[in-house]
């Protein structure tokens, strides 16, 4: 080989070990996730550090892994209802609603997010806020990863846990105490609906002080649970 091109050779050799190293790191991540409850997602990780990097003494990470089964029942079926009501039946991505959002946008309206639950559960438990196409390529497979190994149940219970309810504020556990002093177990169907209501901007909308937007979604939220069947649709699926 001449040697001008020795460099380039274990240059393409080190970044191929590294991709293939990077993939088979995901893989056991994810798998490792399947049945250990993560203690803190990537999202809650980063949040933290940039408080503390600011120097925002204010900022406090509240967080506490719930089990499915500790949760009321009401919940799951309200985040769906509210945030991707295909979720049992797509695998990972709703390209339905990716095409009604990019017609909407193409008619002048602003566009909208269409990431499924799955896709958010990759984003918050493994990455970071933000926008780039490095960002969304890395969600997409780990969105692929999430459906191939774990079950949907076990999807929707992480993002119960993940999905951020107000500023530092991350889990239906923590959020169950700190908007209704109530054990999340003991939530009812009004209350799961504020806290859906209030996930497109949590730091925004409140749960326990709702402004009239929110309680305008509270009402259509419940009404789509009404309509998907309540709890039992989830189970059934």
């Amino acid at each position: 080989m001449p040697r001008r091109r020795r460099p380039l050779a274990r240059f393409a050799r080190w970044l191929a070990f590294a991709v293939g190293a990077g993939l088979a790191g995901s893989v056991l991540l994810v798998l490792v996730f399947r049945v250990v409850d993560p203690p803190l997602s990537a999202v809650m990780a980063g949040d933290w550090l940039d408080a503390k990097l600011s120097g925002d003494h204010g900022f406090v990470l509240r967080h506490r892994w719930t089990g499915w089964d500790q949760v009321s029942p009401a919940v799951p079926i309200a985040l769906v209802a509210a945030e991707d009501q295909r979720f049992p039946l797509h695998h990972g991505f709703d390209f339905d609603a990716i095409q009604r959002a990019l017609e909407a946008a193409g008619d002048g309206e602003r566009l909208r997010g269409a990431s499924t639950i799955s896709q958010q559960v990759a984003k918050n438990l493994f990455l970071w806020n933000g926008r780039s196409y490095v960002r969304k390529g890395l969600e997409a497979w780990f969105t692929v990863l999430l459906e191939a190994m774990w079950p949907k149940q076990r999807i929707l219970e992480v993002y119960l846990n993940v999905a951020e309810f107000g500023r530092g504020i991350y889990g239906v556990g923590a959020a169950s105490e700190a908007f209704f002093h109530t054990r999340p177990d003991r939530l009812d169907a009004r209350q799961a609906a504020l806290l859906a209501a209030v996930l497109p901007n949590p730091e925004r909308f409140h749960a326990d002080r709702p402004s009239p937007y929110v309680l305008r979604r509270v009402a259509w939220i419940q009404r789509q649970v009404a309509q998907l069947g309540g709890p039992a649709w989830l189970s059934s699926r």
